[in-house]
């Protein structure tokens, strides 16, 4: 579940145009880093932060030993937190990978807008896409398991019986590019580094308060608190970097600082390497013809391309338009009017161009998307206020009008999965539930959550009118066709903030239904570099973004959910939840002792978060839209993703069917 490495599978990354610039969360180790998976460019550090200290380059001792030495460890090939490993030791490679898919060709992707950094953990600049595909992890998991981690820079992992602490054990064969080994000194000066250079991070993490090398190919993390379960996963998913490079000086005698942006190509340990780049316009990597991990088991039949290019483009109108004249391969399709009326294109009728519909990424991830109040502002406290905003938003027409029947609405931050609540709360939730009575909506008691239904005139008519019953409970009445605030006159309105136009649509249709019962909602469309910034201050009424959960929630929903979160400007919390109630859940989510407790605490939660309105669900699709040029091959896919580009391969006969890449 590591903020700082996520996986550019289309249809999780960016669910839809305008959701959410800021770089999509990995949700649990299913969607951890993966051949595509660029280091997410997270938000700055609060003002007054100090950079690394020098205690983050200074050398590491070996530690005392724990009390497992490292002969008597129990040692794993991965971990899991949802019962035992689907691989077992000497597995010869994953089940879903073609090991004798050949090595070759060329893929371009495309990205969106620019970038000016290379440095993949700084809370600063944008991060050039890709850049995941230089690094090695301790440990990522697979495609075809929810919440388990196997080896790559460690070769195993050993912890405790009650999770205090997680010891990693590094292969001898890891390598950096230049060909010095990767050591505990590395592991331990990445992990300082990423807490104190960056605020996100270092709240992520901070229950990890010790990292020592306890043998000369070991280190231990030691943990604050027990029986967290996910502690050992998510710092498996730890990015190393080399630190003799960040700590040295660069060909112009310059000392590197990792502490800051750059745009020096740096060193790496991954399957790629930087081959060029030209800020604004793109980058390119190349396979590491001699990389020390190809051979293993986890990476056998896979980052099979020997150059990935991206391609950067001003917009997603513009990228498309692009992706159609044959300048890159691969498109995920975001809007349903295009999905439905913009393929009629020459290489789509020739068969150059296939469409395809993949829902795996969708099966190990809960859903929510919509417009997030900003609870900083005073005027979205009042939950009445935030209840009226949901019954003016009529889905059923956008869907008939704008989505072509593409999607459907959330009632639920875990939204299609068995984590989200339904019926009544079991037993088990009502005791977790019951300690809460009188700090939690009364109608978290009640059923799940229920999104009205509007689609024709009787309807959009009775909720706007129970909207506007709600808001005369907040104190606002209607005068002369405006919603005012009853005691000061004050007109009720907002601004929405918008990651450039691509919701234009959507958010007008909204516009016009809250004009009906008298309020005004602005519509602020930015450049993504001010969105990013304004979002990292705090700066909006009103956002539309969303969340991508995992089958086995934990410490992220601190990040999102949590009172401490909500004041810290590198925090998903984007709502500004301080609720204690919502605390002592997302606690018992963390502390979950089995799976069946995690499954009703997540219920719970997910009742109390709905109950209290704190976003206002706007829909979701159905399954992964893309497209692609048809040069390319792959086997089965696995049950949680696309497998791309990953596991695909270029297919030299399909390539030479179609007009060569331009």
């Amino acid at each position: 579940m590591t903020p700082i490495a996520r996986r550019l599978v289309p249809a999780l990354a960016i669910l839809m145009a305008g959701v959410s610039a800021l770089p999509a969360t990995a949700q649990d180790s299913q969607t951890a880093t993966t051949v595509q998976g660029a280091p997410a460019a997270t938000p700055p550090a609060p003002p007054g932060s100090e950079p690394a200290s020098a205690s983050a380059t200074a050398p590491v001792p070996i530690a005392p030993a724990a009390p497992a030495t490292a002969a008597t460890r129990d040692w794993r090939i991965g971990s899991s937190l949802l019962g035992e490993l689907k691989y077992r030791e000497g597995f010869p490679h994953l089940d879903y990978v073609n090991p004798q898919a050949p090595k070759g060709g060329r893929i371009r992707l495309d990205a969106i807008g620019s970038f000016d950094s290379f440095n993949p953990i700084v809370s600063k600049g944008d991060v050039v896409e890709g850049l995941g595909l230089i690094y090695e992890t301790l440990a990522s998991p697979t495609m075809d398991e929810t919440s388990t981690n196997y080896g790559r820079i460690a070769d195993a992992v050993s912890f405790p019986p009650d999770f205090s602490s997680v010891t990693y054990r590094i292969n001898p064969k890891a390598r950096w590019h230049d060909g010095q080994p990767i050591t505990p000194d590395d592991v331990i000066w990445s992990f300082r580094s990423l807490k104190e250079v960056n605020a996100s991070q270092g709240f992520y993490y901070r229950h990890v308060v010790e990292a020592a090398a306890t043998a000369e190919n070991e280190v231990t993390f030691t943990f604050d608190e027990k029986n967290n379960r996910e502690l050992p996963n998510i710092v498996g998913q730890l990015l190393v970097l080399p630190k003799h490079w960040w700590t040295g000086k660069d060909s112009n005698g310059r000392q590197r600082d990792i502490a800051e942006t750059t745009l020096e190509a740096p060193l790496g340990s991954g399957p790629y390497t930087i081959a060029s780049s030209s800020t604004g316009r793109g980058i390119s990597y190349e396979r590491v013809k001699d990389w020390w991990g190809a051979d293993l088991p986890i990476n056998i039949g896979q980052y099979n391309f020997d150059r990935i290019d991206y391609i950067y483009f001003r917009d997603d109108t513009v990228a498309f338009e692009a992706f159609k004249a044959n300048q890159f391969d691969f498109w995920s399709e975001n809007k349903a009017s295009r999905w439905a009326t913009g393929y009629d294109f020459p290489a789509v009728r020739n068969g150059w161009v296939k469409q395809a519909r993949f829902e795996n990424s969708y099966r190990s991830s809960g859903l929510m998307v919509g417009f997030v109040p900003n609870l900083r502002r005073p005027l979205f406290q009042n939950a009445d206020l935030r209840r009226a905003l949901n019954f003016a938003l009529d889905f059923e027409t956008m869907q008939r009008t704008l989505f072509f029947g593409e999607y459907v609405r959330p009632n639920s931050w875990f939204f299609n999965t068995e984590l989200a609540a339904t019926g009544t709360p079991s037993p088990v939730e009502l005791a977790i539930l019951e300690p809460l009575r009188g700090q939690i909506p009364e109608t978290a008691f009640a059923g799940p959550a229920v999104n009205p239904v509007s689609g024709d005139n009787a309807r959009i008519r009775d909720n706007l009118r129970e909207a506007v019953r709600l808001l005369k409970q907040a104190g606002y009445e209607q005068r002369g066709g405006r919603m005012v605030n009853a005691a000061t006159g004050e007109p009720l309105s907002f601004e929405i903030l918008l990651n450039g136009d691509g919701l234009s649509g959507v958010v007008a249709q909204y516009q016009e239904s809250l004009k009906r019962i008298g309020v005004e909602m602005r519509i602020r469309p930015v450049d993504p570099s001010q969105y990013i910034n304004r979002i990292r201050a705090r700066d909006y009424d009103m956002i539309y973004s969303g969340l991508a959960q995992s089958l086995s929630p934990g410490n992220e929903q601190y990040d999102y959910f949590g009172s401490a979160a909500a004041d810290k400007p590198a925090s998903q919390n984007y709502a500004g939840i301080k609720d204690p109630a919502v605390d002592e859940l997302v606690r018992q989510v963390v502390q979950a002792k089995d799976r069946d407790t995690l499954v009703a605490a997540t219920r719970a939660l997910d009742r109390v978060l709905m109950a209290n309105q704190y976003i206002i669900p706007s829909y979701v699709p159905k399954d992964e839209r893309v497209a692609y040029w048809d040069r390319f091959s792959h086997p089965e896919l696995p049950e949680f993703s696309d497998g791309w580009p990953t596991i695909w391969w270029w297919d030299e006969a399909k390539a030479a069917k179609v007009p060569a890449q331009q």
